[in-house]
């Protein structure tokens, strides 16, 4: 497996350290079900998506490192555009994934990666999980790899969609079983689609419980 340049890595540990530092002291961020996470191999990763701190927030959650997709549009803003850039971000078409974001997600999840996608394909305007999108089959069945489902619960009340600034709010990460590619080859597509929105909703409800009872979250960051 190809390794990222020490450059980039150091870069990706830092923003990693310190972001774990900022969410878990002001956000009270837990992770429960890390369990599920496999040490090794290509994971796609699909998660609701609540806020813009989700991205991070599913990354400092798992433990290994994790490719982000991020609009072209946020390469070309100042700062943002070089931080992504550092972390070696997947550009994508702001109206979809696009064939050179396609083939990169297929590259790096063939290289025994971790890709996080939000096939909400929007950030929810009321904290619930939309309906998924399909885009996400083509490349399950294309890299062969299996999918984990990943729910978040307060980043909605931490980041709301219409708000230009965060407010406190604590977040709980639930990571569900993981979704074997066997199983992923014999559904249709509309069954792959209606059985990861079905356990992402599962993910949801288990992150909202733990959130309102803290004290049964089971993975203190």
């Amino acid at each position: 497996m190809t390794r990222p340049s020490i450059h980039k890595q150091l870069i990706y540990e830092l923003v990693h350290f310190s972001s774990r530092i900022f969410l878990v002291l002001f956000f009270r961020l837990r992770c429960s079900g890390r369990r599920n996470v496999p040490d090794e191999g290509p994971v796609l990763i699909c998660s609701n998506h609540q806020s813009f701190f989700d991205p991070v927030v599913v990354g400092i959650s798992i433990t290994r490192k994790m490719n982000y997709l991020a609009r072209k549009t946020l390469f070309d803003v100042i700062g943002l555009g070089w931080l992504i850039s550092a972390l070696d971000a997947i550009p994508i078409d702001r109206d979809g994934m696009g064939i050179g974001g396609l083939k990169e997600t297929l590259r790096r999840l063939k290289k025994d990666q971790m890709v996080l996608i939000f096939p909400e394909g929007t950030r929810s305007s009321d904290g619930e999980v939309l309906s998924l999108k399909p885009g996400f089959c083509a490349l399950a069945r294309r890299s062969k790899a299996p999918i984990l489902p990943v729910a978040i619960d307060g980043a909605f009340q931490a980041w709301p969609k219409n708000s230009k600034f965060p407010r406190l709010s604590s977040v709980q990460v639930n990571v569900g079983e993981i979704l074997p590619h066997d199983r992923i080859a014999a559904m249709s597509d509309e069954e792959l689609v209606d059985e990861v929105e079905r356990r992402i909703r599962k993910c949801h409800r288990a992150a909202r419980k733990l959130r309102c009872e803290p004290r049964m979250a089971d993975g203190r960051l």
